[in-house]
C-alpha cells in the first residue's frame, strides 16, 4: 500500500520548524532528509525513523518495524501529533545520522 500525499503533507508540516527538511518519492512511499541526512520513511502512512541510539532513548515505547519486506527495522513514530516531540527527535538523533554518500561522478 502506497503513502497518501496528505500523510507526507501532515509530517512536513509538523517537521517545519526545522530547517532543510526535504522528501523524495520512492515507489509510492517517501524518504524524509533533515540537512541532507536520510532520517526517516513515510511508509503505508506510518512515520518510521533510523534506529540510532539516541532516537532509541528519546522514544517513549520503542516498537520496531520494517517499511517494507527485506528492510532493515525502523522505529515506529507514534507521536505525530505532536509537534515539539517530532522537532526534539530529529534534532536528537541528527548527530548519529551517516553522512551523505558522495554521489558518482557521472562519464
Amino acid at each position: 500500500m502506497a503513502s497518501s500525499k496528505e500523510y507526507l503533507e501532515f509530517i512536513l508540516e509538523q517537521l517545519s520548524d526545522l530547517q532543510d527538511i526535504t522528501y523524495r518519492p520512492m515507489m509510492g512511499e517517501f524518504i524524509i532528509y533533515y540537512r541532507s541526512k536520510i532520517s526517516a520513511y513515510i511508509c503505508d502512512d506510518r512515520l518510521l525513523v533510523k534506529p540510532v541510539k539516541s532516537a532509541v532513548a528519546f522514544i517513549k515505547t520503542v516498537s520496531y518495524e520494517r517499511p517494507y519486506d527485506g528492510a532493515k527495522e525502523m522505529l515506529l513514530v507514534e507521536e505525530v501529533d505532536n509537534k515539539d516531540y517530532l522537532t526534539g527527535l530529529f534534532n536528537t538523533m541528527y548527530d548519529e545520522l551517516p553522512a551523505p554518500k558522495p554521489k558518482k561522478k557521472k562519464n
